[in-house]
């Protein structure tokens, strides 16, 4: 692969799933540690990405508030959040992960919807803050600066001690063998949390995240209710979904 359809795919990766690590992109391009290191010193310096330890940020993805200008696959994610309000009802206690889809899914929200949104993303709580007729519960603990959204113990144990009527999961990566993986382990802890403390759990994905797999297992689909993307639930990307027993939508 040459330097320039290197760097390419490197950036898709890093819009598609706001992280991306060294090792993996090592591992997937089958080229050294230095070399990688080397590509994302470049992109970092054209700014296209932030460099971090052990891998990459995507800008949008590091912002506390998220130009919609520079949300990757923004229309995708808008059918996707308007399906997704269909099935909040007033009087819900909904739980909600972090991520661009997330944030597109608490604007949208209607203002006439009376509800408990329940987060630690502070993009998404930010969003929630603005709406004239919800309650906003802020889980707390520390911050994670790469994903913006409060983790570690004291954020689980909050989380453990409720029962949403709904969880939203923001997903880095869908697969019908491997279920919902992601690359942060904190998050991912997390994200185990919210799916014990709700009594339903929704899964947002664009098209392109599935049939993708991370490194971090944070459920298998047999722990998902539904699987909301942009594309018809008849669609054939899909069938591998419906074939195990997973209702999409």
């Amino acid at each position: 692969m040459l330097k320039k359809e290197r760097q390419a795919y490197i950036l898709h990766q890093v819009n598609l799933h706001n992280k991306v690590l060294s090792s993996s992109l090592c591992t997937e391009i089958k080229v050294s540690e230095d070399t990688i290191r080397r590509d994302l010193q470049e992109l970092a310096e054209e700014g296209k990405v932030i460099k971090v330890h052990g891998g990459a940020l995507s800008h949008s993805f590091n912002e506390v508030y998220y130009p919609t200008n520079g949300v990757y696959s923004l229309n995708q994610k808008k059918i996707i959040a308007q399906k997704a309000i269909g099935l909040i009802t007033n009087g819900m206690f909904v739980l909600t992960s972090g991520g661009t889809t997330i944030l597109e899914l608490a604007r949208s929200l209607p203002p006439q919807l009376r509800a408990t949104f329940i987060s630690g993303s502070i993009p998404a709580i930010l969003e929630y803050m603005n709406h004239p007729n919800i309650e906003v519960i802020l889980i707390g603990d520390k911050i994670s600066k790469n994903s913006k959204i409060t983790v570690g113990s004291e954020a689980i144990a909050k989380i453990q001690q409720m029962k949403a009527d709904i969880c939203f999961l923001g997903t880095n990566a869908i697969d019908a063998k491997h279920g919902i993986t992601d690359n942060d382990w904190e998050v991912v802890q997390l994200k185990k949390a919210m799916i014990g403390s709700s009594k339903k759990v929704v899964c947002l994905a664009i098209a392109e995240k599935i049939n993708t797999v991370q490194p971090i297992k944070v459920c298998g689909l047999d722990e998902i209710d539904l699987l909301i993307t942009e594309l018809s639930p008849d669609d054939s990307l899909l069938k591998p979904y419906t074939d195990a027993g997973l209702r999409v939508l």
